[in-house]
C-alpha cells in the first residue's frame, strides 16, 4: 500500500507567475538523503521542496536543475540556474528551505533574489485568489503553512 504525497503549488507572489504546479517535499531525514536520485528526468509541473535544508548536492542525479533557497518567510535569498549533476551547492546558513526545479524554471519566469514565493495546496491558492465580498480586492490564504509547519 503506497501512499501518494501531497502536492504543492508555488507561486512567486512579487512575478504573479507559477513555478510550478506538482512540488513534493522531503521534510523527513529518509526524504532528505532520498531527494530525486532515482528519477530519470524532471516533468516541467515538478519539484521538490527540501525542508529543512541550508544546501544541496546532485550527486546521482542524472539531470541538471534550478536551485532556489528560500528564507523562513519564503523569501529567495539565494538561486542557482541549471546546476549539474555531480555537484555540491553552497551552504546558505540564513536558508530555511530549498526548492528543486526543472531547469530553466528560474529564467522561464523571471523570478531573481528578493521575490517573495507562497507555496500551498491546490485547495489554499484557490482561497488565496477568492475575491473579498466586501472589497472586491484579491485576498485568501497568504500564509500557507506548508509541511509540518501547520
Amino acid at each position: 500500500m503506497s501512499t501518494q504525497q501531497p502536492k504543492y503549488y508555488v507561486f512567486n507572489e512579487t512575478r504573479m507567475c507559477f513555478l510550478s504546479l506538482g512540488v513534493t517535499t522531503a521534510d523527513t531525514p529518509v526524504a532528505r538523503l532520498r531527494g530525486l536520485l532515482g528519477r530519470g528526468r524532471y516533468r516541467d509541473d515538478d519539484g521538490l521542496w527540501v525542508v529543512p535544508s541550508q544546501g544541496i548536492h546532485t550527486f546521482g542525479m542524472l539531470f541538471p536543475i534550478d536551485v532556489i533557497y528560500l528564507d523562513a518567510g519564503r523569501r529567495i535569498i539565494h538561486c542557482i540556474e541549471h546546476l549539474a549533476p555531480f555537484r555540491i551547492a553552497p551552504i546558505r546558513t540564513q536558508s530555511d528551505s530549498v526548492l528543486e526545479l526543472p531547469p530553466r524554471t528560474i529564467f522561464g519566469t523571471g523570478t531573481q533574489l528578493g521575490d517573495q514565493l507562497l507555496i500551498c495546496s491546490p485547495e489554499e491558492m484557490h482561497g488565496y485568489w477568492k475575491p473579498e465580498t466586501d472589497s472586491g480586492v484579491l485576498t485568501g490564504a497568504l500564509e500557507c503553512p506548508g509541511p509540518g509547519l501547520a
